[in-house]
């Protein structure tokens, strides 16, 4: 017998789950009436454990250990849904929960799988979310041919490349047996970048449906997620660490619980509008803090400035012409603490140099405070350098070890944030800082993978990776409650850890280390698909030979998200330092726009080397778009679609460069702005403005 017990949620997310026989299957989860056949749909989790058969494959569903989970009963109220699921043989409980925000059109997913039975289980994987029946239900095309894949590939200096693909592009064809193939399309981060390769994130558009469904795991560490066929629809199911992957086991004692990393899901018609929903959750689930609100201009010293060589002399030139053009946080990076040039292999002690800083550090970040900046430093905590003193003053359990071995990666060990004399001495660490030097600001950067993880203390090293990962969040929360003023930047090479368990905790993050202001512009426009306009920190980074167009693309770069001067602010010309400061205090007057906006892309998510780039923020009556020519190859004229804006009175300037050159026209009707910019390289911030009320 069958019969849906559960339906809950608001239009245009919604879950329902059906029975058969006690049996759950997750049955919709999409708009309302998109429910999927009862044959088609998988449980609303997947596990695996010893002792349980293994499913076709290298796939993460029609697990034999999800097959025997039983209907247990629900909680249900307007912000969760906990499902409750069981095991009758282990007396594994599973609850599956999912929860909603008020006016945010998302959902968060996890689980928690809780030993109620005599004997340990080994878990080996646990989804977060699982979906079935993508692409299947309305006439049309195979799955195959009518989903969409979008994911995005991520590398030093070359973050947010988005691609979209179908699945057959991918290898997963009709074959022409239902439910023959046992190919899957998998993205996996291993170790501690959880951004080193791949966003922790995706998306699925159903183009006959015209739904689409994005989504981020919001985790530090490893995760997986994968779509395959299942009886000739598509299915999702999303995971942190698992056995197969990361080499992950959590041995369930009884009493014990394991819980699930969190997913978070939007809908909306289009990537676009899916990832505008997931815009709005990072808001809400982020830590409150005063940087998200006030938005300072930072200036730091390391991308086309000091390279991570500061000294006293250095600086305090740099610093006058900081506060001179209107920064508002001054960060001197790395190196400051070492009295070598090259200093990779023996960071750790975090304590200042005397020869750089002859006059003590206090003096430089004492000038940076009396010019009305708040002082700040770069710091890379979780790290020791094999030649630091601190390599042999803390226990050898403090370090991420494998067979008894300490893990080394390129001359440095990573510190156990599971280990009481871990966070003692980065205890320490920051309280010194902050109470001797009147650091505000600390920038927390990560260059190392510490690979699958430590067997210290752990069922296997991706366990062991995991608990370090929940006790790393756990220190920065600690840390932010006893300075509720400090403000943590993340930062790993650029945008290596880019994630919303990090972000949650973190005010901004570094999007990338490129230098090279052209190729900034593909990173800059993208950032916001990952991460809140105000948390991404984009380089403004001049430099004395480029021209003035030059200077104000640089400038236009940091315009919508969160701007880090850098550059040599002090060699200048007056011409291209007036332009600096004048796009600065450009910047100061919007902030209360980008920390509302929601992100839109005129010409979709920018291409690598596209020529012509637009990106744009809306909110309310406002809408800021920036455009971007880097080549003179195409044509000087672009046509921007701005839907949201058609048939409505508009007002269109440019907002920086003041005055500058660019042709603009209006089609109310149609609800394009065609724009005509002068020789490439240039770029243009908008802004339109609708006479009759908000839009957005």
């Amino acid at each position: 017998m069958t019969d849906t017990v559960v339906e809950w949620g608001e239009a245009p997310l919604t879950v329902a789950i059906a029975l058969d026989d006690d049996r759950p299957r997750l049955v919709r989860f999409g708009p309302p009436g998109s429910a999927v056949p009862l044959e088609v749909a998988l449980p609303p989790v997947e596990l695996e454990f010893h002792g349980a058969a293994k499913g076709r494959g290298s796939r993460h569903v029609e697990q034999a250990a999800s097959a025997r989970l039983r209907y247990a009963g629900h909680d249900a109220s307007e912000e969760r849904l906990e499902l409750r699921l069981t095991d009758p043989e282990t007396g594994l409980l599973v609850v599956q929960t999912w929860r909603r925000r008020a006016a945010v059109p998302v959902l968060q997913c996890h689980a928690e799988v809780r030993n109620h039975g005599t004997a340990p289980v080994t878990l080996r994987y646990v989804s977060s979310l699982v979906v079935a029946g993508l692409g299947g239900s309305a006439p049309g095309p195979h799955w195959t041919e009518r989903l969409r894949l979008s994911y995005a590939s991520m590398d030093t200096c070359a973050e947010f490349q988005w691609r979209t693909q179908t699945p057959a592009e991918l290898g997963i064809v009709d074959v022409g047996i239902a439910g023959s193939t046992r190919r899957r399309i998998a993205l996996t981060s291993l170790g501690s970048t959880p951004s080193g390769e791949y966003l922790p994130a995706g998306a699925v558009t159903d183009t006959v449906g015209g739904t689409t469904w994005a989504w981020q795991i919001e985790h530090n560490g490893a995760w997986h997620w994968e779509v395959g066929d299942h009886r000739d629809h598509g299915y999702l199911a999303v995971s942190g660490p698992a056995d197969q992957e990361h080499q992950w086991r959590q041995v369930l004692r009884p009493g014990e619980v394991f819980r699930t990393v969190p997913v978070a899901v939007a809908v909306g018609d289009d990537l676009t509008g899916a990832i505008s929903s997931l815009t709005e959750h990072r808001r809400a689930i982020r830590r409150p803090h005063p940087d998200t609100v006030e938005l300072p201009v930072v200036f730091n010293d390391y991308l086309n400035c000091l390279w991570a060589d500061p000294t006293e002399e250095k600086l305090l030139p740099i610093v006058d012409a900081a506060a001179k053009a209107g920064c508002e946080v001054f960060c001197v990076d790395a190196g400051w603490y070492s009295d070598e040039p090259s200093w990779w292999s023996s960071v750790g002690e975090w304590e200042p140099s005397a020869r750089r800083f002859p006059n003590g550090l206090s003096s430089v970040l004492g000038r940076i405070a009396a010019l009305g900046m708040t002082p700040g430093l770069w710091l890379e905590p979780e790290v020791v350098g094999v030649d630091s003193p601190v390599a042999a003053s803390l226990p050898h359990e403090a370090f991420f070890q494998r067979d008894g071995h300490r893990v080394d990666e390129r001359g440095r060990y990573q510190l156990d944030l599971r280990h009481p004399a871990a966070r003692a001495h980065l205890d320490a660490v920051v309280d010194r800082l902050v109470s001797e030097y009147g650091v505000g600001f600390l920038k927390f950067d990560y260059n190392i993978n510490i690979g699958t993880g430590t067997d210290v203390d752990a069922d296997g090293p991706g366990a062991g990776l995991l608990g370090h990962n929940r006790a790393w969040l756990r220190w920065v929360e600690d840390l932010l409650d006893r300075h509720p003023g400090l403000v943590i930047e993340s930062c790993a090479g650029g945008g290596a850890r880019l994630d919303y368990a990090t972000l949650a905790v973190h005010t901004l993050q570094s999007t990338s280390d490129q230098a090279d202001h052209l190729r900034t512009v593909p990173i800059a426009a993208a950032a916001a698909s990952a991460v809140a306009p105000e948390q991404a920190g984009v380089w403004v980074s001049p430099r004395p030979e480029l021209t003035l167009d030059e200077t104000h693309l640089c400038v236009v770069n940091g315009l919508l998200g969160r701007m880090h001067v850098s550059g040599r602010p002090d060699l200048l010309s007056d011409e291209q330092f007036e332009a600096v400061a004048a796009g600065i205090a450009v910047y100061r007057s919007l902030r209360g726009l980008i920390r509302s906006g929601r992100p839109l892309w005129p010409l979709g998510l920018p291409g690598w080397t596209d020529d012509l780039v637009s990106y744009g923020l809306v909110a309310g009556a406002e809408t800021l778009l920036a455009v971007w020519r880097r080549g003179a190859v195409g044509p000087a004229s672009v046509e921007l679609p701005l839907p949201h804006l058609r048939g409505r009175p508009v007002t269109v300037e440019c907002a920086y460069p003041a005055g500058a050159d660019v042709g603009l026209r209006w089609d109310g009707d149609g609800g394009v702005l065609t724009v005509t910019l002068p020789a490439a390289p240039v770029a243009r911030l908008l802004r339109l403005s609708d006479l009759v009320g908000g839009s957005g």
